[in-house]
Order: structure tokens, then C-alpha cells, then sequence
């Protein structure tokens, strides 16, 4: 197995703590990967603030400014350069699948993916049913402001993500479109904080499983992401077992990836994760 980390930020990401990427890469040559996968968020449509009802701290940290993407590009590719005798650098963006602006995302791919290998598609923002965009992640208060009603009866609130999730994996952007769906069970960042259930109910389970039929049809990965370990309520790995379980009964590769924002986070829960997915594996049907 090659050792992986295939979720990566970097130091112009707005909301991470600005250590140079440099370390970061140097960080997992320490740490004997054999590859790095850079995957910065990319910006957010020009227009998408019009459709928006959480706080503009938000939005406006999520992603790149469209004036970095030029910056971020030729980092990546000088890079990817420079350390290509000692660890295998791939260049990508993590891109927010947000329903209405598949044609905006389109043309931003059709611009920049020539310039990637491998790029992620996430899932940060569900519509109320007013199609205004909340932030699932960015605080406890954005949340409970935008599906106070759900998170009362939670598997509903399971249910809008999931049903997201279905309409990204089956989404076409173009040529250049994201090869990997980006820590699946995102919605249970702040489980311990409101007490959500941590199985997925039947109607959850039928989505789950369309969504990894979708993924296995077009070639799609899953991001098995650590991150959500080291969250205050999270406490769990994205996608969890659920998922992650359905994921390797329809053949669907599960990719490590750290979502690494800083030096120390760079790899963190390898072993966890790699030796958990071989105690997986032996549980698939």
C-alpha cells in the first residue's frame, strides 16, 4: 500500500494557520509518504454571496480569492518540482459542490484543471428550504441557525446532506471534475455538541448506498479523512463506518487524507486509519 496523504491545504489557505507549505512537505518526507496531494479550496462563485444567509466571516474565509489562484498554481507546481526526487506531489482544489452553480464550477475547472492531477468535491454548504446556502461546518451557531428544526429530528438533517452528496457524486463538471467525494459524514462535525444519533437510519442507509453505487459507477474515490478526530464534537473519522463500509462493499477506493491546515497535522492518524481499514475490509459483505 502506498502511503498517502491525499488531503492537503496550504499556507494561502484563509481559514489555516499559514505555515509554509514547504514544511508541511517536508513534514511528510519525515514522515516517510510516498506521496502529498495538494488540494486547496478553491474560490467561491462570484455570485454565491446572493444565496447566502450565515455570516460573511464564513463565505469569505472558506477559499482562495480569485486572485490567489494564479499564486496558489505556481507554488504548487514549483513545488511539486522541486521535491520530485523525494516524494511524488500531486496539485489539485478541493471544490464546493453547491447546487445552481454547476456551470460556474464547470468553467472554473475548464480554466484551472489542466493544471491538476487529483481534485476533491465537498460538500460545506446545504440549502433550507428557502435554497438559502448555510455553512454545515464553520460554528455551532451557523448551524442551529439554519436547521434549527432538523437537528430536533436528525436524521432529516442526515437526509438533506445525503441527498447533497448524491446530486455531487452524480454531477459532471467537465473533463477536469473532482476524482474524490470529500469527508462524507461532514454533518456529524458537532454530533457530540447537539447529540445526534451516530447511526444512520434506514432512509440514510438507502441514500449511502446510492450515493457509493454513483461513486463505483463513475470511478469516484472517498477521502478517508482523520481530521474529524481531532474536532471538539466530532470525535469520529469522515466518512465513519457506515459509510466507509458501504464504500468497500461497492468497490469504491477509500483515500487517507489528514486535511492537513498545518505542520502537525500533516499525516496525523496514519496508522490509526490504515490498520482500522484493514479490520474493515474483513467486515464487508
Amino acid at each position: 500500500m502506498l502511503k498517502i496523504d491525499g488531503h492537503t491545504h496550504t499556507e494561502l489557505c484563509p481559514h489555516g494557520s499559514h505555515e509554509k507549505t514547504r514544511a508541511m512537505i517536508e513534514r511528510a518526507i519525515e514522515l516517510g509518504f510516498d506521496e502529498y496531494w495538494i488540494t486547496e479550496h478553491a474560490p467561491m462563485p462570484k455570485d454565491f454571496v446572493q444565496r447566502f444567509a450565515g455570516p460573511a466571516d464564513d463565505w469569505q474565509t472558506e477559499g482562495l480569492g480569485w486572485e490567489q489562484v494564479d499564486d496558489y498554481l505556481n507554488l504548487a507546481d514549483q513545488l511539486q518540482s522541486e521535491y520530485a526526487g523525494q516524494i511524488k506531489i500531486s496539485i489539485g482544489f478541493e471544490i464546493e459542490y453547491l447546487a445552481g452553480f454547476e456551470e460556474a464550477t464547470r468553467a472554473f475547472l475548464d480554466q484551472y484543471g489542466k493544471n491538476t492531477q487529483h481534485n476533491i468535491l465537498s460538500v460545506h454548504y446545504l440549502q433550507d428550504d428557502q435554497g438559502k446556502f448555510w455553512g454545515i461546518d464553520y460554528s455551532i451557531d451557523e448551524l442551529q441557525a439554519g436547521f434549527a428544526n432538523e437537528l430536533k429530528t436528525p436524521q432529516l438533517l442526515y437526509q438533506r446532506y445525503l441527498k447533497t452528496v448524491l446530486a455531487s457524486a452524480r454531477c459532471d463538471l467537465g473533463s477536469f471534475g473532482p476524482d474524490r467525494l470529500g469527508h462524507l459524514s461532514l454533518i456529524k462535525k458537532y454530533q457530540d455538541y447537539f447529540g445526534l444519533p451516530e447511526a444512520f437510519d434506514q432512509s440514510c442507509q438507502r441514500l449511502i448506498d446510492e450515493i457509493m453505487a454513483t461513486a463505483s459507477k463513475r470511478q469516484l474515490s472517498l477521502d478517508f479523512n482523520s481530521a474529524g478526530l481531532y474536532k471538539k464534537y466530532c470525535n469520529d473519522f469522515y466518512p465513519g463506518i457506515q459509510i466507509a463500509l458501504a464504500a468497500l462493499n461497492a468497490g469504491v477506493p477509500l483515500i487517507f487524507g489528514s486535511d492537513a491546515h498545518g505542520v502537525d497535522e500533516v499525516g496525523r492518524g496514519w496508522h490509526g486509519m490504515k490498520n482500522f481499514l484493514k479490520v474493515l475490509d474483513t467486515l464487508k459483505r
